[in-house]
């Protein structure tokens, strides 16, 4: 499947250019309390009770109590404090770009060219990456950014490619194969790989739809920077950028 998306991937044919809010105080405040009622106590009898009776009130004359009214207003209950237990929720990751639009930046790279099977594909990248890491580490030269595979062409059996380590000085005593020379630059589109080389198939049938819908005019090559070590990393663990340049 690999080898079918990437061989649409660079056949297409030209087309035309693609066209929470937050809740009020926790603690409300108190209802005012009730004034006192407008009319007044019953007035006693006209008839005085004899003084010398000591008899309670009738238990139906209720006692009368404080007049809500009279007492100081109460103060505001305290505010309940903020839930301690509520956690803020983890941020949700952002989705991986799907076509989008960026600008490829020129680099100085150190290549080497090669021709690879697709039974032995990965292996033969690694390979590759690991001729230019040599080199590089004889030479007391650090990379200068992701190591990358530009694919130049393809067909039923395979493809070929240059494997590209950015640098910011010349190494010196080149093999023949290898060279000093720049990345891809201009248009493209950037989509996004997780998993292994191996099950990039989805990712490129994808890519090849995406152009289809959209109507995009590509150009004949296409690139995969990789995100994560190809030589220290597991495979199904890569994280692969691919680009796809636009006319």
């Amino acid at each position: 499947m690999n080898r079918f998306c990437r061989l649409v991937l660079l056949a297409l044919i030209p087309a035309a250019t693609m066209s929470f809010g937050v809740h009020g105080a926790l603690a409300q405040t108190p209802s005012p309390a009730p004034a006192a009622s407008a009319s007044p106590s019953p007035a006693p009898s006209a008839s005085p009770a004899p003084a010398a009776s000591t008899a309670p009130a009738p238990a139906g004359a209720p006692s009368p109590a404080p007049s809500p009214a009279a007492s100081a207003s109460p103060s505001p209950a305290p505010a309940a404090p903020p839930p301690a237990a509520a956690a803020t929720p983890a941020p949700v990751q952002a989705a991986d770009p799907f076509g989008l639009e960026t600008t490829l930046e020129p680099k100085k790279v150190l290549m080497v060219k090669g021709t690879a099977n697709w039974d032995s594909a990965f292996d033969t990248l690694i390979d590759a990456f690991k001729a230019l890491n040599t080199l590089l580490d004889k030479q007391g030269i650090k990379p200068a950014g992701n190591s990358m595979i530009v694919y130049t062409s393809t067909d039923d059996t395979g493809f070929t490619f240059l494997a590209e380590i950015p640098v910011e000085q010349d190494p010196k005593n080149l093999p023949k194969d290898m060279s000093i020379g720049k990345s891809p630059e201009g248009k493209a589109l950037k989509f996004v790989h997780r998993g292994s080389y191996d099950n990039m198939d989805n990712t490129y049938e994808a890519i090849t739809n995406h152009l289809d819908d959209k109507k995009l005019e590509a150009k004949d090559t296409f690139v995969e920077e990789y995100l994560t070590d190809p030589l220290k990393t597991a495979e199904d663990k890569l994280v692969i950028n691919v680009f796809v340049p636009l006319k």
